[in-house]
């Protein structure tokens, strides 16, 4: 992981391609028979969306190595500094605040 910031894009552009993600997820979960009402709380926000996308170019360049739990804090924080409005949005990925979404719940099964 090196050290300067890496600006993939600008903002702007990273949130109209996690909408467009967000857009084919949905269109798919439909065309599945899927109830709206039962999936749309389940999914990401846009912003959600662009940090895991921001995340998953870092675990590409490195490799494809998974990050432990000091270099995925690392990589957050590091996406926060360059994006700060994503701020907000890393720290409550971070952090321990009410789980209400089944990858939320997922996502701490898969640190313990």
């Amino acid at each position: 992981m090196n050290e300067s910031p890496t600006r993939r894009a600008s903002l702007e552009v990273l949130r109209a391609e996690a909408a467009d993600e967000l857009a084919v997820l949905v269109q798919e979960r439909l065309l599945g028979g899927e109830d709206p009402w039962e999936f749309m709380e389940e999914l990401p926000s846009v912003d959600e969306l662009v940090v895991f996308l921001l995340r998953a170019d870092e675990i590409v360049e490195n490799g494809g190595i998974r990050p432990d739990d000091a270099r995925n804090f690392e990589l957050l924080r590091r996406i926060a500094l360059d994006y700060s409005e994503l701020t907000p949005v890393v720290w409550s990925l971070l952090g321990d605040g009410p789980k209400y979404r089944r990858w939320d719940l997922l996502a701490d099964d898969a640190r313990s």
